[in-house]
């Protein structure tokens, strides 16, 4: 029997991870989604196949939460895990005097910490079946810094880092490590932006137009191919020229 493939997706609630999750489950795929919003999640659910998905209410910031969940998945899957896709974050900034030290941890504790607790909770089973995919969403801020954003931009930058020391440590079993550094793109996140932000990123974005979800889901699913096996510890920006 040919056992049906299967990726894990957090911040599977909205926007780029219900871009993704869409794809995957017309693809045949099971869809694992977990997110703090459980509604969210219920409506991602409701645009896939039946039976080709299940729910987890995950706070990535707690290892403990991530054990559970990876393991209820592999039941209810009953399947391996073939791409792990951390996109779960957080994006508020500020003027770098008014960020508070409660505000710095808790951007790092989601951005940051969360992709290394799910590494964590799974990198010995995948390392033991010797195949996976590990895609973490990073920002342009991380690349090149943004005003306004020390503390977005250093956790997207760490996130880089951390994609490259563990595609390192685990590429001779079979897995790539790889991250996507979204432009400006159309989501939730974006929308509370001021508009003199908005208009500002316009004017950097040589194609002309903010980025979709669907944009982000493309390179994804690029990464997550056999085609893309060969690939691993880079940074592939999708922001339509912003960064150069």
């Amino acid at each position: 029997m040919t056992m049906r493939k299967a990726i894990f997706i957090t911040g599977g609630a909205s926007g780029i991870g219900r871009a993704v999750a869409i794809h995957f489950g017309a693809k045949g795929w099971f869809v694992g989604l977990a997110d703090i919003d459980r509604k969210g999640m219920e409506q991602t659910a409701a645009m896939l196949p039946d039976g080709q998905s299940a729910l987890y209410d995950l706070d990535v910031r707690d290892g403990d939460q991530w054990k559970a969940a990876l393991a209820s998945f592999w039941v209810d899957g009953g399947t391996r895990l073939d791409v792990m896709f951390n996109n779960a974050g957080i994006g508020k900034g500020g003027p770098f005097a008014d960020v508070s030290s409660a505000d710095h941890d808790l951007m790092l504790d989601i951005n940051l910490k969360g992709a290394f607790n799910c590494a964590q909770a799974l990198a010995r089973p995948m390392m033991k079946q010797r195949y996976g995919r590990i895609i973490n969403i990073s920002s342009v801020s991380g690349v090149t810094g943004q005003a306004g954003q020390t503390n977005y931009s250093s956790s997207k930058a760490g996130l880089i880092g951390f994609t490259k020391a563990l595609a390192k440590e685990v590429g001779s079993r079979g897995i790539t490590v790889n991250a996507v550094a979204p432009g400006f793109i159309e989501t939730v996140l974006t929308e509370e932006l001021p508009e003199e932000i908005r208009d500002i990123s316009l004017k950097l974005t040589p194609m002309g137009r903010f980025g979709t979800p669907q944009d982000i889901a493309n390179a994804v699913v690029f990464l997550a191919a056999e085609e893309s096996s060969f690939i691993t510890g880079v940074t592939l920006q999708v922001d339509g020229g912003m960064v150069m």
